[in-house]
């Protein structure tokens, strides 16, 4: 495409030329077209290296109010690929587990399918979350985040910044934090038995 440009280009410098250069022979004009084409590499490759971008011939204009689809999206979502039976969200893996079981029993169970009671770092996970525990008929299920000596966290040592509580209650003796799907979450003691969700880095296998 590019080298189809460049032809154009000197065809119409060459009908724009003085009167004197017109009058070459034919094959004079020829060899100087010969000489120009061989030269259209050289020019490529230089602009190149002066950081001009090269566009392949296939290629073909986008608006730029196109739909994105998935051969378009971001190299770091197009790569996730999460087991049988998990769900990929913003580049984390989550599972729902349909058993009740304390929050330390559950954590363990996380832990043997190379994972952790889920964390949440933003309002679109924990919409996700309470959309994920509402397909499986339930509303109430254990999320990683724990209390220890007055300071909230999450089990899988992300950052907890997002806070999202319906209802805090005494964070001593209720120290384990659930997940509500009607409103934000809740604490509760770890003794209880609920459903829960669990969330690993896909990379991490």
């Amino acid at each position: 495409m590019k080298t189809l440009l460049v032809l154009s280009l000197l065809l119409c410098a060459s009908f724009a030329a003085p009167a004197e250069d017109k009058e070459k022979a034919p094959e004079a004009a020829v060899e100087d077209l010969k000489e120009q084409i061989v030269a259209v590499p050289e020019m490529e490759e230089k602009m190149m290296k002066d950081g001009e971008v090269s566009v392949p011939e296939d290629s073909v204009p986008v608006p730029r109010n196109a739909p994105v689809f998935e051969e378009a999206a971001a190299p770091e979502s197009r790569f996730i690929f999460c087991p049988s039976g998990w769900f990929s969200y913003e580049s984390r893996c989550f599972t729902f587990i349909n058993t009740p079981m304390t929050w330390f029993s559950a954590e363990e169970h996380c832990n043997g399918l190379g994972a952790h009671l889920a964390s949440v770092t933003n309002p679109r996970q924990y919409s996700f979350l309470q959309q994920m525990t509402q397909i499986t008929g339930q509303s109430i299920a254990w999320l990683g985040g724990f209390n220890l000596q007055g300071r909230w966290m999450w089990i899988d040592r992300e950052g907890f910044y997002y806070t999202n509580w319906y209802s805090q209650s005494s964070s001593s003796s209720l120290p384990c934090v659930h997940l509500r799907t009607s409103y934000g979450w809740g604490n509760t003691n770890c003794g209880s038995s609920y459903r829960f969700i669990c969330s690993k880095n896909p990379f991490s296998c």
